[in-house]
């Protein structure tokens, strides 16, 4: 079965457990919300869980909703510069940080004028880490509810809900301060674990998807 989820910015560990274990569809259709991992990803700081938030250029209320693929990114800021060395602060000393770092620094080093353009790069290069194909089959118009041959994830993008599912602890860089933290961006996975990460995700318990 198919699952439709959306393209996030560093996918958290559950949405690349769909990705690694289901064949995915990207909803590029919808309207733009705020607050959601669309524009946003936690990682894992010395001071414990720390979000990266893509600084995006709004529309007045005049235009009324906004396409999640006609959000521009806000490049007067250099928010590139300043998330590329908060990952490099936090991630340095981990163990597999030198391992990925060309392919991850590129995604930082280039250019884009939309959020969802930026994120599906960005997941391209997550499936070239993890060496999986995820395929980048994409709605081509926005629907309510879906058909029986598809599983909706799309919920997975709230970034304020919590979702219940169990995750099993793997080792961080700051655990001895923070203990486990949960659900983090997928780089956290990368970096920590490293080739070991595509069996971490694809032994992740999905149930909670149909429950």
């Amino acid at each position: 079965m198919k699952t439709l989820i959306h393209p996030t910015y560093f996918p958290n560990i559950v949405t690349c457990a769909i990705m690694a274990q289901k064949d995915v569809i990207w909803e590029v259709e919808d309207n733009y919300q705020k607050q959601t991992y669309r524009n946003r990803c936690y990682i894992c700081t010395d001071r414990g869980r720390h979000l990266m938030s893509i600084p995006v250029k709004h529309v007045g209320g005049n235009h009324g909703r906004q396409k999640y693929k006609d959000v521009r990114l806000d490049n007067d800021y250099q928010w590139q510069r300043q998330h590329w060395r908060t990952l490099e602060t936090a991630y340095r000393t981990s163990p597999f940080f030198e391992f990925y770092e060309d392919e991850l620094y590129a995604v930082f080093d280039k250019s884009f004028e939309f959020l969802l353009d930026f994120n599906l790069n960005a997941i391209q290069v997550i499936n070239s880490c993890l060496q999986i194909d995820t395929g980048m089959a994409r709605t081509a118009s926005y629907e309510i509810t879906v058909t029986d041959e598809v599983s909706d994830g799309r919920f997975l993008v709230r970034s304020k809900q919590e979702q219940g599912f169990l995750q099993e602890p793997y080792e961080q860089v700051f655990s001895d301060r923070h203990g486990f933290v949960k659900n983090t961006s997928v780089l956290d996975l990368l970096f920590n674990e490293g080739t070991n990460a595509l069996t971490y995700l694809k032994n992740f318990n999905l149930d909670f998807l149909n429950a």
